[in-house]
């Protein structure tokens, strides 16, 4: 799954007519629709398939409702149900400067803008304000991996490649 980038989540059947609900990772039900085909994939199995969409909705609650071909009762839209809709990293759009994919920040190492080696990024989330960034650095030995968080803005993340991501240190808890 290297390459494959993670668009939403099956959470569950709608109706009787094979429609799945979908958690959206994205932005927004128009962001899948660009695409005519998705690989579902369950992730703890490795189980995967090729699907296209035949209808992509709004849900009205930031999710979306989709019709896939093929799924045509709801007892087979339910057996989805945590399989996610991927493709691969080379279908989405370009990026404008500044702008990043979760999936390309995830496993970067992190370093202080004084080159301190801070450890390696291992969560994204968005609580309402932005992005923040989650960095476990390493343990030392008989000691748990210790955490911090930094928001993905400018001051505190003065700039990122495909190798590593530079942490202000003024951000950069002990």
């Amino acid at each position: 799954m290297k390459n494959r980038i993670v668009l939403a989540a099956v959470s569950g059947a709608h109706g009787v007519n094979g429609e799945i609900r979908l958690k959206l990772f994205g932005e927004g039900v128009e962001s899948l629709k660009r695409f005519r085909a998705f690989t579902l994939l369950r992730e703890a199995s490795g189980e995967s398939r090729e699907i296209a969409p035949k209808t992509l909705r709004d849900d009205g609650k930031g999710g979306a409702i989709a019709k896939l071909v093929g799924v045509d009762n709801r007892n087979a839209a339910e057996a989805l149900r945590g399989m996610v809709l991927t493709v691969s990293r080379e279908e989405l759009p370009p990026l404008e400067e500044g702008e990043y994919y979760h999936a390309d920040l995830l496993g970067l190492s992190a370093v202080s803008d004084a080159g301190e080696a801070l450890g390696t990024v291992i969560a994204i989330d968005n609580y309402g304000a932005g992005d923040v960034i989650e960095i476990e650095r390493p343990a030392a030995e008989g000691e748990k991996p210790r955490r911090f968080m930094v928001p993905m803005r400018p001051e505190a993340v003065p700039e990122w490649d495909a190798r590593r991501i530079v942490i202000a240190a003024d951000f950069a808890a002990d």
